[in-house]
């Protein structure tokens, strides 16, 4: 994607913040990656939003009623090894 160079005024704090939660090398850097967030958090927003619009059918409701049975659920995967915990 393009980049643009652009003087703008910005909270140093936030910025610094930004910097801080996320290891941006920059101001430049923070900056993009706070807009990609609004950016996806505004979409995930307006996708909530028509999401709760559309009526629930009948036929989702009654596959959310319907209890999985365990031997679908079983299968060989290790996932305590998947999420082992590194720290310990």
């Amino acid at each position: 994607m393009a980049k643009e160079k652009a003087t703008i005024t910005v909270d140093r704090a936030k910025v610094e913040q930004v910097r801080s939660l996320t290891g941006a090398a920059s101001v430049s850097e923070a900056i993009d990656l706070a807009l990609g967030e609004v950016i996806r958090l505004e979409r995930l927003r307006h996708d909530v939003h028509a999401y709760r619009a559309t009526p629930v059918t009948d036929v989702e409701i009654a596959v959310a009623l319907v209890p999985p049975t365990w031997s679908a659920l079983a299968d060989d995967t290790d996932w305590d090894g998947l999420y082992a915990d590194d720290a310990g």
